[in-house]
C-alpha cells in the first residue's frame, strides 16, 4: 500500500487542498465507503474505471475514468476488484469555480465525470494513464488555472463558512458579518449546496474521522475522547451521526476502511481556510 499527499505549488493553494496518489491492495473484491467531507473531490483511477454509486441507490451507479462529487450527506459506495490505484484531488469551494467553472453548490449530491462538468479537463485521465503520478495532475491543474480567469474574492464568505463548520450558530455568524440570517443561509447553500446544519454535521464527521485515524495509528483509539474532541455531545451522539451520514459505526469503519486513500486526504477545514487571504473558498 502506498499513498501520501503531494506538495502543491503556491499558486494552487487557494484552489486545491490536496492531491493524493494511492495504490491500495485490499486482497479481494469489495466495496469502499466514501464518507461525506468538507471538500469537493474528483477521482482519477488507473488500471480500470471507477465504479461508484450513492450507497443504497443502485440507479446512480456509474463506471467512468473520472468522477467528480460535490458535498454530500450520505456515503458513496465504490466497488473495486481488490486493488485501487489512481489520484484523488480535493478542491476548495473557490477551486470549484476556478477549475470546474461552477459553484460548489451546483455539484452537491452529484456524481459526474470531468467531460460532463469540466470539458477542458477531460484530457486528464488520458494524460495520467500516459504518465502516471501526481505531478501530471498538478501540472494540468496549474495550466488550467493559468488559462482561466479566477473569480474575484468575496470578503467574509470563507470566514462565515469556517465558523459554521466549527459549530457556531447561524444567528451568531450572521451578526459577526453584519448579514441577515436569511442572507447567510442562502449564501451557505449557494456556496456548498448544504444548509448550515448539514455543513456543521459533515464538518464534524470529517474532524472525527481524522481524529479516529490519528488515534488508531497511535494505539489510543478511545471513541469517547474522539467524540468530545470533534464536538459531539457524547460517544452515542457520534455513533448515531456516523450511521446516518457514513452508513456504519466508527468502530466498523476503523476495522474495514482504515487503509484506504480517504484517510490521508487533506485535513478538514481546508476548503475555506485560504479565503481570508484570497476570497471565495
Amino acid at each position: 500500500m502506498t499513498h501520501g499527499t503531494t506538495a502543491l505549488p503556491a499558486a494552487l493553494a487557494p484552489y486545491v487542498s490536496a492531491v493524493v496518489p494511492y495504490d491500495v491492495d485490499m486482497g479481494a473484491p469489495g466495496v469502499h465507503r466514501g464518507l461525506p467531507g468538507t471538500a469537493l473531490t474528483f477521482e482519477l483511477p488507473l488500471d480500470e474505471p471507477i465504479d461508484v454509486a450513492w450507497a443504497g441507490q443502485e440507479a446512480t451507479r456509474r463506471r467512468a475514468w473520472s468522477c467528480v462529487s460535490g458535498l454530500h450527506t450520505r456515503p458513496a459506495a465504490i466497488h473495486h476488484g481488490g486493488r485501487q490505484r489512481g489520484v484523488s484531488i480535493a478542491l476548495t469551494f473557490r477551486g470549484a469555480r476556478a477549475l470546474l467553472g461552477v459553484p460548489a453548490g451546483e455539484l452537491a449530491g452529484e456524481l459526474v465525470s470531468l467531460p460532463e462538468v469540466a470539458p477542458r479537463l477531460a484530457h486528464l485521465p488520458e494524460q495520467l494513464a500516459a504518465s502516471p503520478g501526481p505531478a501530471t495532475v498538478v501540472r494540468a491543474l496549474a495550466g488550467e488555472l493559468a488559462a482561466a480567469d479566477p473569480p474575484a474574492p468575496r470578503p467574509g464568505v470563507g470566514r462565515a463558512l469556517a465558523r459554521i463548520a466549527a459549530g457556531h450558530q447561524v444567528r451568531q455568524v450572521a451578526d459577526e458579518q453584519g448579514w441577515s440570517r436569511r442572507h447567510l443561509q442562502d449564501l451557505v447553500r449557494a456556496e456548498c449546496g448544504l444548509v448550515p446544519r448539514d455543513l456543521r454535521r459533515v464538518a464534524r464527521l470529517a474532524r472525527s474521522r481524522h481524529a479516529l485515524v490519528a488515534a488508531a495509528r497511535s494505539g489510543r483509539a478511545v471513541l469517547a475522547d474522539v467524540a468530545a474532541a470533534a464536538g459531539y455531545a457524547d460517544h452515542a451522539h457520534m455513533t448515531r451521526e456516523w450511521v446516518t451520514l457514513g452508513g456504519c459505526t466508527p468502530s466498523t469503519w476503523l476495522l474495514e476502511e482504515l487503509p484506504f486513500v480517504q484517510d490521508v486526504a487533506a485535513p478538514p477545514g481546508t476548503s475555506w481556510e485560504a479565503s481570508d487571504h484570497g476570497g471565495t473558498p
